[in-house]
């Protein structure tokens, strides 16, 4: 009970402190936002949730086309890009995909929910994260098995398996570059289902939503509501439930948009590479001073490497690893960037850089480096690398 009321606390507190810091997204040209992507749920032999003759991939399409076309009246100047305008089946790493090659300012999810409580209604807006819950869990776990559709999704997602707790872990240091920006827009999303389509607000939450996962700009998943509420799912099918509701989502851009907008730019970075100015923060001071000292930042760049973190050799070139965090930008693996940590190496992948502590023959060592610096990287978690490449501990305990 003890460790349930602390993890909640944590929880309150990252949300008030995210929503009461004033910071602001902007786009590669500065803080401009001229491209959205908007990313209908499901289609084609993927149906999503379906009660009857109610389907989550007709109402989600007829949400978004009825958003873009507000949005686009509206703000000739951003540019709508759909992942899909027709009942298709689009694997969700395309649908990252596309809104990374446009390189979009925005990724808006639109789904439906459904749960066999037939009285829980209402709406809720997710950022990519650690799932708090077992709700926030199961939600994500009904919109990632669209990937049990895709061909070869095992490769494609790392060995993911959307209905095990243990995959769910890496989520918990992903897209968080972006994470104030999007929760800054889902609060404004459930602000207007609340307060403009008079919907029940289950709040902004956090979980580990595939589709989100590769994006790499602010991006949300919507759950308009439940399929499984008699009354809400008339909604949802009503042509003017569904104009409220992508009103209420265009509104909550609009609002999101100004307040971009009218900042001064907004250049996030990670808390290794250059914090905001703070005295109060003793790291803050170190990193700031020690930039001025390229050669000893070359030297300490490549000894770790050949020293501190060497491969380890096996028949099957099998070691463990502790994953610490995941980034969309690239960090040189140095001590000055990871608080003194000696021993960290960088696998780079086209959509994600990951980082990781030490190379061990054990799993008993790794999970001891995992204890070690989870003082600092309180998400660290084990992982298995087989020549080279990543794949799960279930997997290399299988195969020793």
């Amino acid at each position: 009970m003890k460790i349930k009321i602390t993890t909640y606390l944590v929880t309150v507190i990252l949300f008030i402190s995210i929503l009461t810091t004033p910071t602001y997204a902007s786009d590669k040209n500065g803080s401009k936002i001229s491209v959205v992507v908007i990313d209908p749920g499901h289609g084609g032999k993927d149906p999503g949730a379906s009660i009857g003759h109610a389907q989550e991939k007709d109402i989600v399409l007829d949400i978004a086309i009825k958003l873009g076309s507000i949005l686009q009246q509206n703000h000739p100047d951003v540019k709508v890009i759909y992942t899909r305008t027709k009942d298709v089946f689009i694997p969700l790493h395309k649908r990252a995909e596309i809104a990374n090659k446009s390189e979009a300012d925005l990724f808006i999810s639109i789904h439906v929910n459904a749960v066999d409580a037939k009285s829980v209604q209402g709406t809720e807006t997710f950022v990519l994260g650690l799932h708090r819950n077992k709700e926030n869990l199961e939600v994500a776990q009904k919109e990632n098995a669209a990937i049990l559709l895709e061909e070869n999704y095992q490769a494609t997602y790392e060995d993911f398996d959307p209905n095990s707790d243990e995959s769910y872990i890496m989520f918990a240091s992903m897209q968080e570059e972006f994470q104030k920006q999007s929760v800054l827009f889902a609060s404004n999303i459930q602000d207007e289902f609340r307060t403009h389509a008079k919907r029940i607000d289950r709040s902004v939450k956090m979980a580990g939503f595939l589709v989100l996962r590769r994006t790499t700009m602010p991006s949300v998943l919507i759950e308009t509501g439940f399929l499984s509420h008699s009354k809400e799912r008339d909604f949802l099918l009503s042509q003017a439930g569904q104009s409220t509701l992508a009103k209420s989502i265009y509104k909550a851009f609009d609002n999101y948009k100004t307040e971009v907008e009218e900042k001064s730019k907004f250049n996030l970075v990670s808390q290794q590479i250059a914090p905001p100015p703070a005295p109060t923060e003793p790291v803050n001071t170190q990193i700031e001073t020690k930039p001025k000292a390229p050669i000893s930042t070359v030297k300490i760049e490549t000894k770790p490497e050949k020293e501190e973190i060497p491969i380890v050799k096996t028949k099957s070139d099998l070691y463990y690893s502790v994953q610490i965090i995941a980034l969309k930008r690239n960090l040189e693996p140095t001590p000055e960037n990871f608080n003194g940590e000696t021993k960290i190496f960088r696998v780079d992948s086209p959509d994600i850089n990951r980082y990781f502590s030490g190379k061990f023959e054990t799993l008993e060592k790794a999970n001891a480096e995992k204890n070690r610096i989870r003082r600092n990287y309180e998400s660290a978690f084990v992982v298995a690398f087989r020549n080279n490449e990543l794949i799960s501990v279930k997997k290399a305990l299988e195969n020793r």
